[in-house]
């Protein structure tokens, strides 16, 4: 028999798979523990998505009510407006376009009118206002609306210088 050389393991390279079955092992185990499995980033996409669509609903139902409140807050300019020409001309006007422009029929007009701008006239919506005068609902004034976010009149969404209360009246 052929005599071969005894096994050396301290002159063989460290992590030599061969020479060390259990140093072949050792990457793995590194690999595994380096990063996400791709269920785990499942997860995690799955459970960011739903929060996004938990949040965006209450956000969306917020710039609602947001525009809500401006479109009042606007009526209450043009009423504030109104009743400034009435001071001025002892009517209110035939529309409302006669805030920003003089008409032929106004007595006394200031010179920058009694709103600035046109946009003041369009609700958050860029509908035009709806206004009637006389009123028909708001006794003794005129009667300003928004046709809300539906873009519908007449229904429970619609934004108006009027409550049922004052209908009653």
């Amino acid at each position: 028999m052929s005599s071969l050389p005894p096994l050396d393991r301290a002159s063989d390279p460290p992590g030599d798979p061969i020479a060390d079955p259990i140093a072949d092992q050792e990457p793995r185990r590194r690999r595994r523990s380096a990063g996400f499995t791709l269920i785990e980033i499942m997860a995690v996409v799955l459970i960011m998505g739903l929060l996004m669509g938990l949040v965006g609903v209450n956000v969306f139902r917020q710039v609602d009510v947001a525009r809500a409140t401006a479109a009042g807050a606007k009526i209450a300019q043009i009423e504030s407006a109104l009743e400034f020409y009435r001071m001025d001309n002892s009517k209110y006007p035939e529309d409302l376009d006669a805030l920003i422009r003089k008409p032929a029929n106004a007595k006394n007009y200031p010179p920058g009118g009694y709103l600035k701008k046109s946009e003041a006239l369009r609700d958050p919506w860029e509908n035009s206002f709806v206004y009637a005068n006389p009123g028909t609902n708001n006794p003794h004034a005129v009667d300003i609306s928004s046709s809300g976010p539906d873009e519908v009149a007449g229904n429970e969404d619609d934004i108006k210088n009027w409550s049922e209360q004052d209908r009653q009246e």
